[in-house]
């Protein structure tokens, strides 16, 4: 049984699989070697991979290099299916390449825009056997927040599937806007891209990856624990 931990911006997923299958997965409260211990359990675990782009993980790879044989630090030094083309590699996130190694893993030798609609709206594309780069802006709930946090007078809106467009209220206006304009971002891009890269595979995945693929209308694989299964290919092609 594999261990994959993603230490996130804004959280930590712990994620089991035998082999290629997803066992199991939980959203821990902390990083730190009891959380993870207490969600194995009595699980035998064989190896492991770390990726964080938050917390120095040195305690909790200590920690498991002294009860796994295979454990694995996923940092841009790393072992990829594919070269990394980036200016800054060292300041690269890696959740980026590992969720294009899961991309490649599911559609091996394609050219791949991957979008991950999470805490930030991240866009990274992988091209003749290159990670590119990519872009990374605010993710929806951040788009919310921002306008109600930087302005004196906007509410604080959410997500919703009802609002009219255009917006005949303040409400409706931000949920319109916020919504419809990512929704556009993403199309946008994937024009763009796919003027260059004319069979160009699009995924998706993320907390928000559901609603935005059905808003798109642009053809797109929704992969919903696409980063957990790159970190999973990439345990294995390192270790």
């Amino acid at each position: 049984m594999n261990l994959v931990i993603d230490i996130g911006n804004t959280g930590t997923k712990a994620t089991l699989f035998d082999g290629n299958m997803l066992v199991r997965k939980e959203r821990l409260l902390s990083d730190n070697p009891e959380a993870v211990a207490m969600f194995a359990g009595s699980t035998l675990i064989d190896g492991a991979i770390v990726s964080s782009v938050r917390d120095d993980p040195s305690e909790l790879l200590a920690y498991l290099g002294r009860n796994i044989s295979r454990v694995h630090h996923l940092t841009w030094q790393s072992h990829y299916p594919f070269v990394i083309d980036y200016d800054t590699p060292a300041s690269l996130g890696v959740d980026r390449p590992a969720a294009a190694a899961g991309a490649l893993a599911h559609h091996p030798g394609s050219d791949i825009l991957v979008i991950d609609a999470g805490s930030a709206l991240t866009l990274d594309l992988v091209s003749g056997g290159a990670y590119r780069g990519g872009s990374i802006s605010p993710g929806l709930a951040m788009r919310f927040r921002a306008l109600h946090e930087f302005t004196g007078r906007l509410p604080l809106v959410s997500y919703r599937s009802g609002f009219s467009f255009p917006g005949r209220t303040t409400e409706d206006a931000i949920a319109g806007g916020v919504l419809t304009g990512i929704v556009y971002e993403i199309n946008e891009y994937i024009r763009t891209f796919e003027e260059k890269h004319p069979r160009l595979v699009t995924v998706i995945t993320g907390g928000d990856g559901m609603m935005l693929m059905s808003r798109s209308g642009k053809k797109m694989f929704l992969y919903p624990d696409l980063v957990a299964e790159g970190l999973n290919f990439l345990l294995d092609t390192n270790v």
